[in-house]
């Protein structure tokens, strides 16, 4: 019966235990649900339990404080209750449902036996409970530490953030007060100025080096900086890292621990602070960079970098206090040191390398310089032993004068324009050269030589009585044109000649040419002799052809005779009063001519050939009686140029005159060029035929050596630059080259600045460089306002020509779009091409017809822009209202005027300031005395019709009357105007009223 009852016991036991555990779930459920009620309970009926547990003691009152106890807390406590309860009462909730231990307990009087027992589940999950609560517990602690630690370390760095810009502040201020106190001393210096002052530096020492300074010449030092500085005071500062840590406040921080989260976000800003860092770097580089770095490190910025680095690193030991361990925030800072030490090296190793690289390009410098210095002064010491030698041999060449041996006297012909210069010469000659010029008139410098035979068989007739041994080889006469532009030929000629003749006509007497010519030869104190020139043209003169002159005279009537002496007396008369004594060559003995300062006069006839034998013997009479010594031949070279020309067949070729010494075929050659000396191999040597002008083309004679004097045409390469009036040297077997050179070279200012160009302006193109020099100063000189010049060149125009000077359409000046050519030829495409360009080619045979040309165009083209700028143009006038004079008041207002100040024009606006600059209208007419005209001028009296077509009800007498002066009204614009187109019509005094009616418009 036992065992058969014992499984229905055991699951008797099963039901029991199950429906205990559903006690213990229900009563769970039940004290959950009634534990929101528990918080309002009073306190009163709280405090009246009149036996208070003991095992609930200590829950008690933590529940109590609290404000209400959670599900676990409940159902704890009310298990532990049950075993204490003296009354059958006692039981609370549990033994309602448990009846039959109510009814054990005695209706609560009795004491229970033993406790209720817990169960397993139900202690499993107040345990879990309370390990959740104890979790939440720490999580929020940790959230209150982390927040607290996180609020310090803004703080922080924001404190930091402030101190740096602080700082940064405070060095600018120290910088700029340090700039200030500089400028103020005098000492400060911008970059530009230090470099300079460096350049300056290196420049004496490298002379110091060189041995051409005093030790005493740098006597102040530069302090140059020193870039191990900062490297070592980073290793005093990693010695000391407990100083550093004691000068920063330490931030008390509780020292949680860590989250999963928490180093992404550390490492995140710290990445962050590094960036920055490196920016700050960045700048610290910049402001420390160039010239400012030695003034910066004066400031003490040589620690500025490790400091940097020690306050980076102080940031991320707190920033990483809490989430990080020790060793890693040593390892971040230690890293960024790294860095900033590694970049801090690679600057100083950039900089040495610079520094190394200015070295080496110094020291290449000096040895270059000193190289170049070796060069130079071997060079002028090769010169100055050449110079030497060559000036040994010219004092031994002029000791071998003799006067036996005696060249060619130079004779030099002047006067004015159409004196008959040339035609005298046609005369000696037996040409007609004259002729064949255009316009009858001389434009070049020419030379011919007359053999002696020719001056015998000239002056044979009045030989005879004069029994005169002519000595010299012969006579080299130049030719110059008597033209007020050619001064520069005739200045040229008179340089070169032994003696002159100035030619007058008598008919005239001196002129204006005639004077300049006089007082050029005077100047350099050139003996001369005066051609009374065209004494054929008194009255009813018989003609006695080439005979000499006081033959001509005897045969000549009393009247005829009146009038010479007459003519002759007015010529001394003038003569005189330039200052110079003369008499007739045969009325003068051998002292007035040759002791004394009389100049004879001899009268020619370049037609008829009267007095030319005279002319010719009295040149050679003073050639050998007064100037022996100035024409003894001498070996040393005396060359001069005369011409560059462009000939057909040649070339360019150069002529020159030969004084002394000799030229010979394949002679190494030097010439004066603007763009330093040429050296050239003489390839021929012409020579036009004996009493033959050398500036006519003819056949030329070709020598292999000519002898001083002679005038000679020479052919070469690169003679195109050559300039006119500089002297040609031969370089020698003993020669220096450089000597040469320079030698040559030594005369180029005198002439340099004839053939300078401006950066706009015309083309001017001839075909000799003489006749260039004188477009050039009629265009620079003679013009108003002087024409500027761009472009210059010898011989004929092409199309390359017209392409060059066209440049100026397109920099706006197209009035500069002009050729000016003078006895050139203009080819065929050149000219089609300057059809198409906009460009004006003007031409001319004759000097002065090419300059009416060109002035007719300036004339024209100045009118038209006068005729454009007269609307904007406004001439400056004050006028005053006859008030006796009012014609009519109202559209249009016809008034009497008088003009006070300025020039009152047709057109003129007019305004009265003192109204506020009302505007009364424009000058539609003006008349004076019954007469219109365009202007009047200061002190006119005039009617004046005035219309105002923006307010025609303007009104005289209501808006204004006669106590208002009318003023022009003025503009910037008018004003620019006026001196751009109108310049040469105002005086003086109308400037001055502009001057001052821009003050009462308030004009800048």
């Amino acid at each position: 019966h036992n065992i058969a009852t014992m499984p229905k016991k055991k699951s008797k036991q099963k039901k029991q235990a199950s429906a205990a555990d559903d006690d213990d779930w229900g009563a769970l459920l039940e004290v959950e649900g009634a534990a929101p009620a528990a918080a309002d309970v009073p306190k009163e009926e709280a405090a009246a339990d009149p036996e208070p547990k003991e095992e609930a003691a200590a829950p008690a009152p933590a529940a109590a404080a609290a404000s209400g106890q959670d599900a676990a807390a409940a159902f704890l406590a009310s298990m532990g209750g049950a075993g204490g309860d003296d009354g059958g009462g006692g039981g609370g909730a549990a033994a309602k449902k448990k009846k039959k231990k109510k009814k054990k307990g005695g209706g609560g009087g009795g004491e229970e036996k033993k406790d209720e027992k817990v169960s397993a589940k139900g202690r499993l999950i107040a345990e879990r409970m309370r390990k959740q609560q104890e979790e939440e517990e720490r999580i929020r602690a940790l959230e209150e530490a982390e927040a607290k630690r996180i609020a310090e370390i803004e703080a922080a760095e924001a404190a930091e953030a402030k101190r740096i810009a602080d700082e940064k502040e405070r060095k600018k201020q120290k910088q700029k007060e340090k700039i200030e106190r500089q400028k103020r001393e005098g000492t400060y210096m911008t970059k530009a100025q230090k470099a300079k002052a460096a350049q300056a530096r290196q420049r004496l020492e490298a002379m110091q080096a060189a041995g051409m300074l005093p030790l005493d010449a740098l006597q102040e030092k530069k302090k140059k900086p020193v870039y191990g500085n900062k490297k070592k005071q980073e290793e005093e500062e990693e010695a000391k890292p407990v100083e550093v840590q004691k000068e920063e406040p330490k931030v008390a921080e509780p020292e949680p621990e860590p989250k999963k989260e928490e180093p992404k976000e550390e490492e995140e800003a710290q990445k962050k602070d590094g960036d920055d860092d490196d920016e700050s770097g960045d700048n610290w580089d910049d402001e420390s960079s160039g010239d400012e770095w030695d003034a910066s490190s004066d400031d003490g910025s040589d620690a500025g970098a490790k400091k940097k680095v020690d306050l980076l690193a102080e940031r991320l030991r707190q920033a990483s206090t809490g989430n990080l361990d020790s060793d890693d925030d040593e390892d971040l800072v230690e890293a960024e040191k790294r860095r900033e030490k590694e970049r801090l090296r690679q600057l100083g190793l950039q900089r040495a390398e610079r520094e190394r690289i200015e070295e080496e390009k110094r020291q290449k410098m000096l040895l270059e310089q000193e190289e170049a210095n070796r060069q130079e002064m071997m060079a002028a010491q090769k010169r100055d032993e050449g110079r030497k030698k060559r000036e040994e041999q010219e004092k031994v060449n002029l000791a071998a004068r003799s006067r036996d041996d005696l060249r060619c006297p130079i004779v030099v012909i002047m006067g004015h324009v159409d004196t008959g210069k040339t035609k005298l010469l046609d005369k000696i000659r037996k040409t007609n050269v004259q002729g064949g010029e255009a316009g009858g008139i001389t434009q070049q410098i020419g030379a011919t030589f007359f053999e002696k035979k020719t001056l015998e068989t000239q002056t044979a007739r009045l030989n005879e009585t004069e029994k005169f041994d002519i000595n010299v080889p012969g006579m080299l006469v130049i030719d110059t044109p008597g033209h007020e532009s050619f001064t520069n030929l005739r200045s040229r000629g008179s340089s070169l000649c032994d003696v002159a003749i100035l030619v007058v006509d008598l008919m005239h007497g001196l002129e204006q040419q005639t004077i300049e010519s006089l007082t050029m030869l005077r100047s350099r104190g050139t003996p001369f002799v005066v051609a009374l020139n065209k004494v054929d043209r008194c009255y009813a003169w018989k003609t006695c052809a080439d005979i000499p002159i006081r033959e001509a005279l005897k045969e000549q009537p009393d009247g005829t005779m009146s009038e010479f002496r007459t003519r002759t007396t007015d010529a001394k008369v003038q003569l005189a009063e330039q200052g110079v004594n003369s008499n007739l060559y045969w009325e003068m003995g051998d002292d007035d001519w040759m002791n004394s300062d009389f100049v004879p006069l001899v009268p020619t006839s370049a037609v008829t050939g009267e007095g030319v034998q005279d002319i010719l013997l009295l040149l050679c009479q003073m050639a050998q009686r007064k100037l022996w010594k100035q024409i003894m031949w001498c070996a040393n070279l005396q060359c001069t140029v005369l011409e560059v020309k462009q000939i057909d067949g040649l070339g360019t070729t150069v002529d020159v005159l030969l004084v002394n010494g000799h030229l010979r075929e394949g002679d190494k050659a030097v010439f004066c060029t603007l763009n330093g000396p040429i050296v050239t191999e003489i390839r021929g040597l012409l020579t036009p035929p004996p009493s033959r002008e050398m500036r006519i083309k003819a056949d030329y004679i070709h020598h292999k050596e000519v002898k001083g004097a002679l005038g000679v045409k020479l052919i070469g390469n690169n003679l195109e630059k050559v300039m006119a009036g500089t002297p040609v040297m031969i370089v020698g077997p003993d020669d220096e080259e450089e000597d040469i050179k320079a030698e040559v070279m030594s005369d180029l200012s005198k002439v340099q600045d004839k053939l300078s160009t401006d950066k706009k302006g015309v083309m001017v193109q001839a075909s000799t460089l003489g006749a260039l020099e004188a477009l050039l100063q009629f265009l620079r000189e003679e013009t108003k306002p002087p024409i500027p010049v761009s472009s210059v060149g010898i011989g004929a125009i092409t199309k390359r020509d017209v392409t060059q000077i066209s440049i100026m359409n397109e920099k706006g000046c197209p009035e500069y779009a002009t050729i000016l050519a003078f006895d050139v030829n203009v080819e065929r495409e050149a000219r089609d091409h300057a059809n198409d360009m906009s460009v004006r080619i003007f031409t001319a045979d004759i000097i002065y017809h090419l300059f009416d040309q060109f002035t007719r165009f300036m004339e024209n083209l100045a009118e038209k822009r006068r005729a454009d700028a007269a609307a904007v143009a406004v001439f400056p006038s004050i006028c005053r209202i006859l008030p006796q004079h009012i014609f009519n008041q109202k559209d249009p207002i016809i008034v009497g005027m008088e003009v006070v100040e300025g020039i009152l024009k047709v057109g003129t606006p007019l305004c009265i300031p003192a109204l506020g600059g009302l505007h009364v209208g424009k000058v539609i007419s003006i008349e004076c005395n019954g007469r219109e005209q365009e202007t009047a001028k200061k002190g006119a009296s005039i009617a004046v019709k005035i219309v105002n077509e923006s307010n025609p009800n303007i009104m005289y007498g209501r808006q204004f009357d006669a106590t208002h002066s009318l003023y022009s009204t003025l503009t910037r614009a008018s004003i620019d105007a006026l001196k751009t187109n109108f310049k040469d019509k105002l005086e003086n005094d109308d400037w001055r009223l502009v001057v001052k009616l821009k003050k009462v418009f308030n004009i800048i």
